[in-house]
């Protein structure tokens, strides 16, 4: 019989790499810590439970790089794609699920899965090489005693930034007599209709007020230890954006583009938006309020957002640290740790930032892992696809020699930037950039396809 391969982590990254095993006939074991021993971020016991956003970004296949790797996650037999499926909710052009939901669908597939064993225990340090093969996805707030094994073994420090968690309103605490709902440009997404955000409308002079607030409030003050850990560019709390200048939120999160209010026909100054949390549409998370402030200032603030006056809310936000290792340096093209090739690292850890981009690199680790438990050799996916230019960011694809600092590497999300440019001639400037990342897409399509034709999995199930 295949020897059984060890999952640390039962995360986005190590459900996915477990499901891909078991597809290829290969056994899993996955060692998930909860509920004996839990983070400053996750709430329930659940499998893939997402502890920030609920949404995985756009599903635009055609024009959105994070949508293209949706689309070749679903052509690869995705079990985070076929749960967001199940629990997916209104978010515009925009792939949201209900998180409950969606951890369920993942945890009883896994469960009902007998090629997959789920051990609740903590693992606290690098396994043995009698384990034989191990996938480490224990994802950003891996525990600290594995986190020091990590460290001892490869000699180098990991890495370290901030997440915040953005708050949750109940619905029927939001006025909507001063919010409307419409999605940007009216777009319509998986589920959606055009008109699934709730907006709050903000004048010049309330939009002031309320970044003073921001940056004048009551903020969470860090460890000694902490302090130093630099923050994530694309996941920074509001306070921290709003610090950068005055006018900075209006050209993100609180941009007013695509937007006009019914009640006076008009762009507003400033946009607040909410997005639907759950399938039942009872709760909305303010869309980019990831923040540090504490829960007391968080309340007087954001009831500053007209709208939300008297907002009572489900979860206010929270920061927590986050860990991954300086993968280039410590992992090679399928993603193994140099110094001990039994051990393979996925997800957030391994330096992605994203929920699908982590579940993606968990993909890659499992088919990688039940390529050599069958004896066989699987080519990386092309680096014109998603999958395969995230996986050569991971590897390799990131500032080197000489001039580049010890921080050079940084998670990055799935992007257009990653991917090689066309061979083909392709229409030039900005006018241009819709069809280029057209062809480009319709390239990593044909790509993904011809990759996935030549592997260990039986995709098409």
């Amino acid at each position: 019989m295949t020897k059984s391969v060890h999952i640390i982590g039962g995360g986005l990254a190590g459900t996915e790499a477990a499901w891909q095993l078991a597809r290829a006939g290969v056994p899993a074991i996955i060692h998930e810590m909860r509920p004996h021993k839990t983070s400053p971020a996750h709430q329930t016991e659940g499998l893939a439970e997402l502890v920030c956003s609920n949404s995985f970004r756009s599903d635009d296949s055609e024009h959105n790089a994070v949508g293209l790797l949706h689309w070749e996650m679903r052509a690869a037999n995705s079990l985070m794609m076929q749960a967001a499926e199940q629990s997916k909710v209104p978010a515009g052009d925009a792939l949201a699920v209900d998180r409950d939901v969606f951890s369920a669908a993942i945890t009883k597939a896994l469960e009902d899965e007998p090629l997959v064993d789920i051990r609740r225990e903590e693992v606290s340090c690098l396994p043995p090489e009698d384990w034989g093969q191990t996938i480490i996805a224990t994802g950003p707030l891996t525990s600290t005693p594995l986190a020091e094994s990590i460290q001892a073994e490869t000699g180098a420090d990991a890495l370290a930034f901030f997440d915040a968690i953005a708050p949750i309103v109940y619905l029927d605490s939001i006025n909507m007599d001063v919010a409307w709902r419409q999605s940007r440009y009216d777009k319509k997404g998986p589920g959606g209709d055009g008109a699934d955000y709730i907006n709050c409308p903000m004048d010049k002079e309330q939009y002031e007020a309320f970044i003073h607030a921001l940056v004048t409030g009551d903020k969470t003050e860090f460890q000694d230890w902490e302090k130093d850990t630099p923050y994530f560019e694309g996941c920074l709390p509001i306070e921290v954006m709003a610090e950068r200048g005055p006018e900075t939120l209006r050209f993100g999160p609180m941009k007013p583009v695509g937007l006009t209010n019914p009640a006076t026909g008009k762009r507003a100054h400033a946009v607040v938006q909410l997005r639907q949390d759950n399938l039942q549409g009872t709760i909305y998370n303010i869309v980019g309020f990831q923040t540090k402030l504490r829960h007391g200032a968080q309340a007087d603030v954001f009831r500053m957002i007209p709208g939300l006056e008297k907002a009572e809310f489900a979860r206010l936000g929270g920061i927590h640290r986050n860990t991954f290792i300086e993968s280039p340096k410590l992992l090679d093209g399928e993603l193994r740790l140099k110094s001990s090739p039994h051990i393979r690292f996925a997800g957030q850890i391994a330096g992605v930032e994203g929920y699908v981009e982590s579940a993606g690199l968990g993909m890659l680790a499992g088919r990688f892992a039940a390529a050599e438990a069958l004896g066989q050799t699987l080519p990386a996916p092309a680096d014109t696809t998603a999958l395969g230019c995230m996986l050569a960011h991971v590897t390799g694809g990131h500032m080197t020699g000489e001039g580049a600092s010890k921080l050079a590497y940084q998670p990055m999300n799935v992007n257009f930037g990653l991917l090689p440019p066309l061979t083909e001639a392709a229409p030039r400037g900005r006018k241009g950039r819709v069809e280029r990342r057209r062809l480009m897409t319709e390239r990593a399509k044909a790509e993904i396809k011809s990759w996935l034709a030549g592997g260990t999995v039986a995709d098409a199930e």
